[in-house]
This record gives C-alpha cells, structure tokens and sequence, in this order.
C-alpha cells in the first residue's frame, strides 16, 4: 500500500522482501529493551512488523527511541532481514526492519486499557475511548467483515438488475410499531419529523413509480429496549420487487443468502427449509427456531389428563422433550434446571421430569400421581430411549410452548448441541396477519398493516380476522431472525379493509397514510419484499453474541453514546428556537 509516507504496510513483508530498504507508518504496539538491542512492534490496520534497533552499531537511533511509548504513531526507514527467532504466529513473522532513522508524527498520553487482542478493558471503559477499541484486531476484524458483506450484497443485487435508491431520514411519525424518534421542526413550531424505522412505504412508492427492482443497505431507528440484537440506529438490507409471488421473493433471496455464504464463509448451505408458523410453535415454542438440534416439542394432553394430577388437567397444554442421555442427571442438576425456568425470565411455575432408567423402569416427579404404565407411555409417545430424561411443562398454550422455548435451547446449550460455525437456515411462512391485544382489545398486524393476507383468506378479515394467514415469510438462522418480508397489499380497497380491521376509522387511515393509498390510485404493481437486518447478520455468521461488535460506535445499553455522552440537554435557546419553551 504505497503512499508518501510509507512503500509498505505492517503486514505485507516476507522473506521475500529480504535487503529492500523499506518505510512503514504506524502505532507502536510493544517495546521490548533487552540492553544490546531493542525490539518495537509496528501495528497499522494490515498487520504487525518489528522493528530491530542496535545498541551497539546505532547508538543515537536507540537514544532516540528511549522515551516512545505505547501508541506513539512513528515512521521508520531501514531494511529487511531475516528474523533470528522467528514468529510463526503471524504473516511478517520470519523478517524484522533493522532500523536507520525514525521520525515521530505524533505522541500518544497512555491508554486507559491495553490494545490487544485480549483487552484488559472492560466494556464501558472501550466504548467511551471506542476510537482505541476499534485499533484491536477482534474489532477491527468485525468492521472489514462488515464491509466485505456490504461489498458482496451490493455486487450480488447489482447484477440481477436491483436499483440501490436513497430513501428520506426526516418522515412522518406512525402509530403502529416501535415508538418513533421524533425530531422537532424549527420552522413549523409543535410539529415533528420522526426517524425512519424502516423504508416500508417509500419503497412501496418506488414500485408504484415503476422500479421494479429496488435495495438499499439502510440506517433505521427504533425507541425501544435494547439488548443484544437491539440498537437504537440500526441497519437494513431493504429490497422490493414488483411482478411478484412469493415463491420468487423467497428464491431471490435465498440466492443471495447462498450467493454470501460462499462469499464470507466459503460455504454451500444447499436448500433452505421452510416450515409453518403454526409448525414452528407447535415443534419449536418459537417462531424463530434453533433447528441446528432437534429436541421437539411433543404434545402430551392425551397421555397425561387422565390421572388426579390438577396442574396438567387443567392445563391448556402439556407439553414435553427429551434430552437424550441425559437419564443420570442428579437432583441437584434437575433442581438447577426447575429453577431455571422459575426465572422471572422465562416465568414458569414448575417444571416434571421422568428419567427412563435401566430394565424399562421410570423415576419421575408426579410418581404418586402416574404408574409405570403411564410413564412408559409417555415415554412412547416422546420417543424416549433408556437412559433419555424428558422434561415436561404445562399451563396457557402460547405461554408454556415459550417457556419450554426456553428449556429447550438452555439444554441445547448444555449439552453442546448449539455448535459455533455450524448453520441451519429456515424459512419461516405462513405468519397470523393480525395478533390479539388484551389490553387495548384490539388487533394489531403482527408485521405492519401493509402486509397482504393469503388470497384464499382475504374472505375472513371481516369474519375471523383471527384466522387469517399473511403472506409474509422471515428467514431464520440457527434461531435468530435475520430478515422477513411480505408480499403486500397493492389494491386500496383491500387496504381500506385491513386498516379497519386494525381499528382505524376511515379518517385516521386518510390522515395517517393517505399519501399511500392515493398513490395506489394510479396503477400500483403487484409487489412485496423483504428486509435483513445488516448488523444482525453479520453477528450470526461470525458467531457473535453481540450486534454491537459490528457497529462502529454502538451505544450501550442504556442507549448512551458512552464517547459523545449523547443525548445531552439542548440551551434554552435552542428549545426557544424549536418552539418547545
């Protein structure tokens, strides 16, 4: 990487380079004084490079270097040898720079915590110097993943005909969703912009403008609780289609999921799965399932409500797994496991076991209320071998196959079934349309309201909205929800009827999207699309726990910016310019 200042970078030169006088740029990582001769480690964003210094042939360059420190940023001249213990850790590790001259561009105060791989810095501390955080290799190493993702979307989409377009930042506030970030209007006092959180109607728009085929990798911003997978700013893959079903969305887009596995992971994924909503929860407890193991779900009703045991008989649902060889658990063990699903997390009352025991023997937590006879029939049912451990809850249906949910990926977890680099990848399909609120009484789409029913469906939103299916589908890797989409409604009349099934009167539907449903007065495609969450997808193919390991300058989970102490309060003036004192 030639420039001016430097003929290299600090992780280009091998042996090869042997006897070529060369300058490198960059920070120093490490000083090593061993009396006759000094070592420096030169870090920049390519790579590691030492740096030889002798006592004894020049004296004056090793005085010069006395007072360095960590982090000083240094350019060097001299020449490449053969290292004489070398490093095979890393790629500059068989030749050193015997240094001839030094120049120092700039000093550096010491760092508040160590900058390497294994930082003694604990996670406030390098988001508020995040500037430092992101000069160790593990950080930096996520933000080139990211960009070698984005290069290869932008590629993939590029030449199957999508147009990236740039959508506005300053919108309209929504009531459906996540709560807005609102942005003051100075120039129309007690009005307010809100923040994108997502593209959905401008890229509706764009189909109706006769696009076709539209993508953007773009911010969005939600005001809602954060954890791991959540930032106030986040990004979207968004993409839209017109002419379309489905089926084509789904291939599209499995084409491109397949298109950066190879790419980033030099993987083949085959074929992704599909299965239904309805399958998802009943096998699974969620509708985002970590399928990389099995462990399903079976429904126990039929074998257990038949004895004097009140907590099943009254159970809407009696539900179970197996954990496979896992019969010898302790009652210590078993306890932790009760205990774990009586977290306020996950919110269960209690949890039965049944270790199937050698001989066709069962030991279990509700002995006095079931026989052998019974045990082993559920044990039947369940699939359960000698020396397997099913464990069983019951209650609310929705409510326990969320629990179990739970149960399931924490055994997972335990058991090593949950394997880092491994990936299973599913379509989810067939989602509710709407979803039931008890406390507003009233229903709200379980995507957004734009989001078309099945055709064969349509004829029960007035009837039994309850009932009916979207054609909606979300893309699931090893139990994280990665994307989802829709095919959406393109006729304003059957968007007149899903606004009202939503509770909205004809005004407030006007009023709130009348600049949409105007514009599918004038000839609007049948479409539908799909967004991936960037940030989200680059944490699961690199088997991360966080999203914010990804993002540049993340903010902490309190939703501070721990380096800009953001938000901050405005002066007076301000809010007096703003209308808002």
């Amino acid at each position: 990487m030639k420039t001016t200042l430097r003929t290299h970078t600090c992780g280009e030169l091998n042996a090869s380079n042997i006897n070529q006088k060369v300058t490198l740029c960059g920070w120093i990582q490490k000083i090593r004084n061993l009396g006759g001769m000094t070592f420096i480690d030169l870090r920049d964003r390519y790579g590691i490079t030492q740096l030889a210094f002798n006592a004894e042939t020049n004296p004056e360059l090793c005085k010069q270097i006395e007072p360095f420190g960590r982090e000083w940023v240094i350019q060097v001249t001299g020449t490449v040898a053969e290292r004489y213990s070398k490093n095979k850790n890393i790629p500059t590790g068989d030749i050193e720079i015997l240094a001839k001259s030094i120049n120092v561009l700039n000093e550096s105060i010491t760092p508040p915590f160590t900058i390497e791989d294994e930082s003694d810095g604990g996670d406030e501390i390098r988001m508020k110097y995040r500037y430092l955080d992101l000069r160790r290799n593990p950080v930096k190493n996520n933000l080139l993943f990211r960009h070698k993702l984005s290069i290869a979307i932008r590629n993939y989409m590029n030449n199957i005909g999508f147009v990236e377009i740039e959508t506005p930042m300053l919108v309209s506030s929504t009531p459906e969703g996540a709560r807005d970030f609102v942005v003051p209007s100075r120039l129309s006092h007690g009005e307010f912009y809100a923040l994108p959180q997502s593209p959905q109607t401008f890229k509706q728009l764009l189909m109706v403008a006769g696009f076709d085929r539209y993508f953007q990798i773009v911010k969005c911003f939600r005001d809602e609780d954060l954890r791991a997978d959540r930032q106030p700013e986040f990004t979207q893959i968004d993409c839209e289609m017109s002419f379309v079903s489905q089926e084509d969305i789904l291939q599209t887009f499995e084409g491109l999921i397949k298109y950066i596995f190879k790419e980033t992971k030099g993987m083949d994924i085959g074929t992704i799965e599909r299965i239904t909503w309805h399958d998802a929860m009943k096998y699974y407890g969620s509708d985002k399932p970590d399928a990389r193991f099995g462990m399903r779900f079976v429904e126990l009703n039929d074998v257990l409500q038949h004895r004097d045991f009140k907590v099943f008989n009254e159970a809407e649902l009696v539900v179970g797994i197996v954990a496979k060889g896992c019969a010898h658990y302790s009652r210590k063990q078993i306890d932790s496991l009760t205990e774990f699903v009586k977290r306020p997390q996950v919110g269960a009352t209690g949890l039965v076991h049944i270790q199937c025991q050698e001989g066709g023997n069962y030991k279990s937590s509700v002995d006095k209320f079931y026989n052998q006879e019974d045990l082993a029939a559920v044990a039947k049912k369940c699939g359960a071998e000698e020396g397997d451990l099913i464990l069983i809850m019951a209650g609310p249906r929705l409510k326990t196959q969320k629990q179990l949910c739970e149960l399931r990926l924490e055994m997972g977890r335990q058991l090593g079934l949950r394997k880092a680099g491994e990936y299973k990848l599913l379509w989810v399909v067939d989602f509710p349309l709407l979803e039931w609120d008890e406390e507003t009484q009233r229903y709200y789409a379980m995507h957004h309201p734009f989001t078309a029913p099945k055709p064969e469906h349509e004829a029960m939103l007035e009837t039994h909205p309850g009932e009916v299916n979207a054609n909606a589908y979300d893309l699931v890797i090893n139990g994280t929800e990665v994307g989802g989409g829709s095919i959406r409604i393109h006729d304003k009349n059957l968007q007149k009827r899903m606004f009202k099934a939503l509770g909205f009167s004809e005004e407030e539907a006007q009023k709130q999207f009348g600049f949409l449903m105007n514009a599918f007065q004038y000839g609007a495609p049948p479409h539908g699309g799909l967004a991936f969450g960037f940030d989200r997808m680059c944490s699961v193919l690199s088997d991360a726990d966080s999203i914010r390991d990804f993002i540049a300058f993340p903010k902490n989970n309190a939703a501070r910016d721990m380096m800009l102490n953001a938000p901050t309060p405005i002066s007076d003036a301000q809010l007096k310019e703003l209308g808002l004192k």
